[in-house]
């Protein structure tokens, strides 16, 4: 299935919750990012590939190395480096400012990306809705980015709570949470999905018929 097909039947028929259950059921229980980082628009989907930027501290002018004199780091690059269909997902910086706004939203929408995921804040919120680009962050919080961190480098692995986020990765993100899909396993756990939600539709109607629900397991073996 090409990505455009396999992002568009995530949103149409999954959720984060039963591809969730899946990935545990193949021994990749830590796919979940913190429970924290959710949509800026509630109801909003986002199916895509990894494109992982990694965040700092950086006060600036405290510095000697190669990025001290460039504000924001290498943040511009990584936003314009941006392909269809692919997530900016940032981390590694404390939350004492934002690490995205509406400008970078206009630009990531232009180059057709699939959203924005921040293991942190952003800003510019009613901007960002009024695209209607979909971002999924900690909140909101106006303090900028330009004089407290840098993005330090971008398609590389980072690390959220106890996921690894590898380039690439196939990312799932809904009202319940953000999932990490690992490349290795993505057609088997997304087929595997898809045969679960039909199952639990047919256990939801055995259940509407009068089945109790000790029956409708042993029945069934989901629930």
């Amino acid at each position: 299935m090409q990505d455009h097909d396999l992002f568009t039947v995530m949103k149409d028929q999954l959720f984060t919750a039963v591809v969730g259950d899946v990935l545990d059921t193949m021994g990749h229980p830590n796919q979940f990012l913190p429970q924290p980082i959710k949509p800026l628009n509630p109801g909003q989907k986002i199916a895509g590939r990894a494109m992982p930027v990694l965040e700092a501290d950086y006060p600036d002018g405290a510095g000697q190395g190669p990025l001290n004199d460039q504000p924001f780091g290498v943040m511009f690059a990584a936003l314009d480096d941006l392909k269809p269909g692919e997530i900016y997902i940032a981390s590694g910086a404390s939350l004492d400012y934002a690490l995205w706004g509406g400008l970078m939203s206009t630009r990531a929408q232009h180059l057709a990306a699939a959203g924005a995921i921040l293991n942190g804040y952003i800003r510019d919120c009613d901007e960002i809705r009024r695209l209607g680009f979909p971002v999924f962050s900690r909140g909101a919080y106006a303090q900028d980015q330009g004089v407290r961190g840098k993005v330090l480098d971008y398609r590389v692995p980072i690390r959220i709570g106890a996921t690894t986020i590898q380039p690439g990765d196939l990312i799932f993100a809904d009202d319940e949470g953000v999932l990490i899909i690992p490349c290795e396993v993505e057609t088997q756990a997304i087929a595997a999905a898809l045969e679960k939600v039909a199952t639990e539709n047919e256990v939801a109607k055995a259940i509407k018929a009068g089945m109790s629900t000790q029956e409708a397991f042993a029945t069934f073996g989901v629930m």
